[in-house]
């Protein structure tokens, strides 16, 4: 009696999973059938991967939407670890992320990806952009999607006012490091001027419910000062080297010279010297100009990208 329970029981479970593992099989084919016209290996490596456009991908999983997705997934991150490497890839790359995150947008770490890897050219970027605002759609109390946002903006696009509108959302999200608000100031002095920022930071302060955090807004607002008066000597030195036809050998020029009566004090109290790096007049102190730092190796991979980028568009 019990076994022919559990036959009935097995059959009638079997009646419910034949039209599943049937519907499985057409998605598994149909995802063959989307490969099919795959290049071999060496040829992939070689930057020719056939990538299907997400809307056909979508008709090709059969509802299996998850399965499609992680075969892209899969096959992008091949791309990076393989021997011949991103660089070049861009936009095979983008193409498979973008049916990643059609067929399954509530992923989180293929966005990331693509703000990471898609940084070929002007057009790559934006393509990650793109995709980076579909991440934060999907998941809007991630920080970390506006940042990398930001981060494009203004590291490769040059678009300063875009990048502190990018970041600002970020901001106020669980988890959201504090050096993200004096980032924002950054920005914003850059975009702005030393006001706005004096003035976002000065608000931030004024909202803060550590007393580590004042501590720390009080230290960007000293170094806002401290670039005021860094631009003041800027100025006294224009009228300086117009004066004499030559540039200052240090900032006591100014004085010996009586351009100025006395140098302004350093907010950090250490005084002020000419950066043998830059050749700014920068506080002991801090050492560099107030504004978001970029330093000479950055400075490199930001020209080659915009070389590039100029290449690509045939300039």
């Amino acid at each position: 009696m019990r076994s022919h329970q559990m036959i009935t029981e097995f059959t009638g479970r079997l009646r419910f999973a034949v039209p599943r593992l049937l519907i499985a099989g057409l998605a598994v084919a149909g995802i063959a059938l989307a490969e099919r016209g795959l290049p071999d290996a060496s040829t992939q490596l070689a930057g020719d991967e056939f990538v299907p456009e997400p809307a056909m991908a979508k008709l090709l999983a059969f509802g299996f939407d998850a399965v499609m997705a992680d075969w892209q997934w899969m096959r992008a991150v091949q791309i990076v670890g393989s021997p011949a490497g991103p660089v070049g890839r861009s936009h095979t790359l983008a193409a498979m992320i973008d049916v990643v995150t059609t067929l399954d947008p509530y992923v989180d770490h293929p966005y990331r990806f693509a703000a990471v890897w898609l940084t070929d050219d002007e057009a790559a970027v934006r393509k990650a952009n793109a995709l980076i605002r579909r991440g934060i759609e999907h998941h809007p109390d991630d920080w970390r999607g506006y940042f990398y946002l930001a981060f494009n903006h203004f590291f490769y696009l040059d678009e300063q006012p875009e990048a502190a509108r990018a970041l600002e959302p970020a901001l106020s999200l669980p988890g959201s490091p504090v050096y993200l608000n004096r980032l924002a100031a950054r920005l914003k002095g850059q975009v702005g001027g030393l006001d706005t920022a004096a003035a976002f930071l000065a608000e931030m302060a004024n909202q803060a419910q550590d007393e580590g955090e004042r501590e720390e807004y009080a230290k960007a607002l000293r170094e806002i000062e401290t670039e005021r008066r860094a631009r003041f000597l800027d100025a006294a030195r224009a009228e300086y080297v117009m004066r004499h036809k030559r540039d200052i050998a240090s900032v006591n020029d100014l004085v010996s010279s009586r351009v100025l009566p006395s140098l302004p004090e350093d907010p950090f109290g250490e005084g002020w010297e000419v950066s043998a790096e830059t050749g700014q007049i920068v506080s002991k102190h801090v050492r560099y100009r107030y504004g978001v730092k970029i330093d000479s190796g950055n400075r490199v991979l930001i020209e080659q990208f915009r070389e590039r980028s100029r290449k690509a568009q045939g300039l």
